[in-house]
C-alpha cells in the first residue's frame, strides 16, 4: 500500500452517494480498509457498517477514534452543517468535507445568495423575507412563474417553482406561517425563475485550488416531462453534452473560479466538494444553488467515469495538496435512473421487499439508497429514493437502454421511476 495515502477510511452516510463512494474507494490501488456509518443494505454487503446515525456527531467521532481510522469522508450535508469536520479536525483526524462555516453555503440559501450578489457571480434576482406581508407584496411586484425557497436544509424539497401567483402565495404562507419546513422555512428566498437547461458542476476544492469533475444533468421533478413537485433527484446522466468545452470554459471563468475565490476571500478554508447548480439561460449560465457535498444522484454517474484514483483525489483536497492534480476521465456515457417508493416525495410505504436479479445487463450497477434489512434478513425499502440503477456504455442511448432494462427486472411492490431520464438530450436534433 502506498505510504502516502491513508490505510483506514470511514464513509459517513446511508444513501446512494455513499454506496458509490464506498465502491470507488474500495477500487483504489491503495487497497484501504473501508467502513461506513450508518450505511444501508447494499453497503453492508461490501464493508462493515456501524449503526451510528449521520447526525450523531459525538458518536461518529467516537467511532473514528475506536476504529482508528486515518481519513473520514463525509457524504451528507447534515453532519457537515453540524460541525463533524470541525470536531474531527480538533482531534487531528483528517476529513474530506467542509467545516460548518463552509457547509453554510448549503445550509443557508440566503447566505449563498448574499455571496453571489456581493461578488457579482451570475444568479437570479431575489428578495429575502421572514414575514408574510412584505413577501406577498414582493411577489405581486414580480411575475409568475417564480421560485420560493426555504432558507435552510429541507432534504432537497424546500424549493417551490410556482407556476402562478396563487401557488407562490400559498408556498410563502406554508413556509413562514405554516411551518412546512420548520426552522428551515422561517426565512425564505423569493427568486426570479430562470429558464433553460440545468446542469450540475461538481468541483473538488482545497482552499483556492480546485478540480472540476465531469459534467452531469439531473432531473429534479417527480414526473415524466419534468412535472410534479421537486425531489432530491430522480435520475441523471454524464457527460451533459449541452455543456460544450467552450461553455465549460465560460462557466469556469464566470462561475467556478469566482466562487472558489469568493469563498476563500470570506475566510472559509473550504476542503470538500462544491456542487454548483447552474441554469443555462439565453443570457448565459447562472447559479441556482451551491451544495457543500457530492450530489445525489450526480455522484452515481460522475464517479464511475473517473479513471483517477478517488482516494488520491480526496486526500489531496483534504491535505491541501490539490494544486496541479491531473484528472483522468473515461470517455463512456453513464446514466442513472432512481427507483423511488410510490408516493415520494410525500407519504410513501416502507418495508417492501426488493428483488434484484443476479444477472443484470452489461455495465449496470445497482447502488442502494433507501434500503435496509428486515427481521427476516430480506432487503426492503426504507426511504423515498430506494435504488440508483446506473449504466455505463459507449453512448447515452445504450446507457439508457441498459439502465431501463435493469429497472424493469427489479421487483418491488411500490416501485416507481421516471421513464424519460436523458430524453431531452436523446431527442435533440
Amino acid at each position: 500500500m502506498s505510504p502516502s495515502l491513508p490505510r483506514s477510511l470511514l464513509v459517513v452516510g446511508s444513501g446512494g452517494r455513499e454506496h458509490v463512494l464506498v465502491r470507488s474507494l474500495l477500487a483504489s490501488p491503495a487497497r484501504p480498509r473501508v467502513i461506513c456509518a450508518p450505511g444501508n443494505a447494499g453497503i453492508a454487503g461490501e464493508v462493515p457498517c456501524f449503526p451510528v446515525p449521520a447526525d450523531n456527531i459525538a458518536g461518529l467521532v467516537a467511532l473514528a477514534q475506536s476504529e482508528r481510522v486515518d481519513f473520514v469522508i463525509v457524504g451528507p450535508e447534515v453532519p457537515l452543517s453540524l460541525g463533524l469536520v470541525d470536531e474531527l479536525s480538533r482531534l487531528g483526524i483528517p476529513a474530506y468535507g467542509p467545516k460548518a462555516d463552509g457547509a453554510r453555503l448549503e445550509a443557508s440559501k440566503i447566505f449563498t445568495k448574499q455571496i453571489l450578489l456581493k461578488y457579482g457571480i451570475p444568479t437570479a434576482a431575489a428578495g429575502i423575507f421572514s414575514e408574510v406581508a412584505p413577501a406577498l407584496a414582493y411577489l405581486r411586484a414580480r411575475s409568475a412563474p417564480i421560485v420560493v425557497k426555504a432558507d435552510g436544509l429541507a432534504a432537497g424539497k424546500g424549493v417551490v417553482v410556482a407556476q402562478t401567483l396563487a401557488e407562490a402565495e400559498e408556498a410563502v404562507r406554508a413556509m413562514i406561517e405554516g411551518g412546512r419546513f420548520g426552522a428551515s422555512g422561517r426565512q425564505i428566498l423569493i427568486e426570479d425563475c430562470l429558464f433553460g437547461d440545468e446542469t450540475s458542476i461538481l468541483v473538488v476544492v482545497s482552499g483556492r485550488d480546485y478540480v472540476i469533475l465531469p459534467t452531469s444533468q439531473d432531473h429534479k421533478r417527480i414526473g415524466d416531462g419534468d412535472t410534479g413537485p421537486n425531489t432530491g433527484g430522480m435520475g441523471t446522466y454524464s457527460p451533459a453534452p449541452v455543456v460544450t468545452p467552450e461553455l465549460l470554459d465560460l462557466i469556469e471563468h464566470e462561475i467556478v473560479r469566482p466562487s472558489v475565490e469568493a469563498i476563500a476571500t470570506e475566510g472559509i478554508d473550504f476542503r470538500g466538494t462544491l456542487f454548483v447548480g447552474i441554469m443555462l439561460t439565453p443570457a448565459g449560465p447562472s447559479v441556482i444553488e451551491y451544495n457543500a457535498r457530492f450530489g445525489d444522484p450526480e455522484t452515481q454517474v460522475v464517479l464511475p467515469r473517473l479513471e483517477t484514483d478517488l482516494l488520491a483525489l480526496l486526500w489531496a483536497a483534504a491535505t491541501g495538496t490539490l494544486a496541479g492534480f491531473a484528472l483522468k476521465v473515461r470517455p463512456e456515457h453513464s446514466l442513472c435512473v432512481v427507483i423511488a417508493a410510490r408516493g415520494y416525495p410525500d407519504a410513501f410505504p416502507k418495508g417492501d421487499p426488493i428483488k434484484i436479479p443476479a444477472s443484470l445487463p452489461p455495465g449496470v450497477t445497482v447502488y442502494h439508497a433507501g434500503t435496509a434489512h428486515d427481521a427476516e434478513g430480506r432487503t426492503v425499502t426504507a426511504g423515498g429514493r430506494v435504488l440508483g440503477v446506473t449504466a455505463i456504455a459507449p453512448s447515452l442511448r445504450e446507457a439508457a437502454d441498459r439502465a431501463y432494462a435493469a429497472c424493469d427486472q427489479i421487483g418491488c411492490a411500490s416501485k416507481y421511476f421516471r421513464r424519460d431520464i436523458g430524453a431531452r438530450q436523446l431527442d435533440r436534433p
